[in-house]
């Protein structure tokens, strides 16, 4: 029986949004970023040589389509990793989200059949960013006096600058960024761990009551001046408000399994296993699953240090060695799929890191599917992405 991959690589826009003058970053509109066109075109000037050199090559994605794939997303020629387009050996398109969003929710429960059916709460850019109730709100829930923050700010940044006060004091850090979230950062030994998660936990209904789609726990290790975040982040969204793939994949009695930070976004809605870790880990679980997937599945995985490491901190170099280390590692499990398994590379959102600003960017995305031969998918939405999964598995979608 046949098994699907969705595979998610967070933030690998290929730009051509129809939209996107109605999304900025600061005051400048997203029109013409282009995150993966730009990163190549750095790359191709010399401009992208901190631990890697040259044109960017990423061959198992090109032989998929995605030069092919961003020309039709633009309209225009793609600028190949190489400098010359090759002849796509999968079927290819290049999606559009009609979400009101530019961000993590938004695209993975549309990829998921889901549009959001609501618009998200987005905290101003001032200080204090948050109301003063819900500030007080959370100070009473952690049992302080008060919180630190109540601004937008980078999360590394906030740690460097407010990590000491926050250890003497107690009170939590508390942040936002352009994003629809609200981030509480905490030391895991002086504050707690598990006590961060609590509050995050405690606190996120409120949140979610006000359309702000995830409250995110960051905590933190270290002493001033050598504060660092760890991998124990958990994010809290909201529940989706309908039905997705993987429960349509559950109804038919079949196994879903999430690798990365997909059972966060869905909060484990149709999840039957789950697989953390950064992403050389996920990329292991994923290798397993290819291995050990029982028949008829559905394996859905998000890899976000394309995001988390190099969009958001405007990386152009890292974020091409990251496309690199993909580019081989997914190759290799791609030659491993079995006679009538699919797998399905796309992306959530964009992050152009050539841009202004530090927030996502609004730009179609790649779908790029080995193990099904063309035609050209075309211009598809995220939501058919989830119908390509569920008619290839056969099951039936809402």
């Amino acid at each position: 029986m046949a098994r699907a991959f969705l595979v998610v690589m967070d933030s690998v826009g290929i730009g051509g949004a129809p939209d996107a003058d109605q999304f900025f970053n600061g005051d400048v509109p997203d029109t013409g970023a282009n995150t993966l066109g730009h990163i190549m075109a750095a790359c191709a000037a010399g401009q992208a040589e901190e631990g890697r050199s040259g044109p960017l090559m990423i061959p198992n994605l090109e032989r998929l389509g995605m030069s092919s794939a961003m020309k039709l997303a633009t309209g225009g020629a793609a600028g190949g990793s190489n400098g010359s387009m090759t002849e796509p050996q999968g079927a290819w398109g290049a999606a559009t989200e009609v979400s009101l969003g530019k961000d993590t929710p938004s695209g993975h429960w549309e990829l998921a059949g889901l549009p959001v059916p609501w618009d998200w709460h987005y905290f101003p850019v001032v200080r204090p960013a948050f109301p003063a109730e819900l500030s007080a709100f959370v100070a009473e829930t952690a049992g302080t006096e008060g919180i630190l923050g109540d601004c937008h700010a980078s999360g590394t940044a906030i740690i460097s600058e407010l990590g000491q006060r926050h250890v003497q004091s107690g009170w939590p850090i508390c942040y936002t960024s352009a994003d629809s979230v609200f981030q509480i950062a905490a030391h895991e030994e002086s504050f707690g761990l598990q006590r961060l998660l609590d509050l995050c936990e405690a606190v996120a209904p409120k949140l979610h009551e006000m359309k702000v789609g995830r409250v995110i726990a960051r905590p933190f290790v270290g002493v001033e001046g050598d504060f660092s975040r760890t991998a124990n982040r958990r994010d809290f969204a909201i529940t989706p408000p309908g039905r997705v793939l993987m429960n349509w994949v559950q109804d038919a009695g079949r196994r879903v399994y999430a690798v990365g930070k997909i059972g966060d976004i869905f909060s484990m809605q149709g999840i039957d296993v789950l697989h953390k870790g950064d992403d050389a880990t996920l990329m292991g679980h994923l290798g397993d699953l290819v291995e050990g997937a029982v028949d008829g599945s559905l394996t859905f995985a998000n890899f976000v240090e394309f995001d988390s490491l190099f969009g958001h901190r405007r990386d152009v170099s890292g974020y091409a060695r990251q496309m690199e280390w993909f580019d081989a590692e997914i190759g290799k499990l791609i030659d491993r799929l079995g006679a009538g398994d699919i797998m399905v590379l796309t992306a959530d959102h964009g992050n152009d890191p050539t841009w202004v600003g530090t927030d996502h960017t609004r730009e179609r995305v790649p779908v790029l599917v080995a193990g099904m031969p063309g035609p050209a998918l075309g211009l598809i939405g995220f939501r058919d992405v989830a119908a390509l999964v569920a008619d290839h598995l056969g099951v039936a979608s809402d």
